[in-house]
């Protein structure tokens, strides 16, 4: 298997804890519905914490190492994750902290008006009018829906949260990277 960029490698979560004896991991999922989490065959697992990282340019910068996913589950908002090579509490227990991450190319497919939010995020977003609202940096979950953050990508300066509603959410055009939004500059 070729070795993907590190721009095609989706961070999904994090190793938190070592779950039973048999080598199995507890990762904390950035998402709460950690669908490409659950049905990866295999992931990357980086032994750099993001707090900690430095700029890396290549897998073995980033400490990158492939594992093989014997089996995931959920269990109590955490899913459990079995992989090849790692066979007890020890060897688990070395890899907490490690960032999960996963091949962008093997995400399951999304239903019409379905989007992950890692696709959403260096979208322009402009108003219904054509005002420059923007660009996408992050996305979070409020509990009840989804928060796109608006502003600028080179400063991280937050100019807008947007409900991630039909209501405020025209059109996402992710081929030209364009999200049309109902929603003014000032609000």
């Amino acid at each position: 298997m070729n070795t993907p960029s590190l721009d095609d490698l989706i961070e999904l979560g994090a190793v938190q804890d070592a779950q039973g004896l048999q080598g199995q991991i507890k990762v904390r999922p950035h998402s709460s519905d950690p669908v490409a989490l659950l049905s990866s065959k295999e992931l990357w697992l980086s032994l750099i914490p993001r707090r900690n990282a430095v700029v890396a340019t290549s897998p073995e910068q980033a400490s990158l190492k492939l594992y093989k996913v014997k089996q995931a589950k959920m269990h109590s908002g955490t899913v459990v994750i079995a992989l090849d090579g790692i066979t007890d509490r020890d060897q688990a227990e070395a890899l907490k902290g490690a960032r999960i991450l996963v091949a962008r190319d093997v995400f399951p497919g999304t239903d019409e008006d379905s989007y992950y939010w890692v696709d959403l995020i260096g979208c322009k977003a402009v108003n219904i009018q054509g005002d420059n609202l923007g660009e996408v940096i992050d996305v979070n979950d409020n509990g009840a829906h989804g928060i796109i953050v608006l502003g600028d990508s080179e400063t991280k300066t937050v100019k807008q949260l947007v409900p991630f509603v039909k209501e405020a959410v025209q059109n996402v055009d992710l081929p030209n990277r364009l999200i049309t939004l109902d929603w003014q500059p000032d609000w």
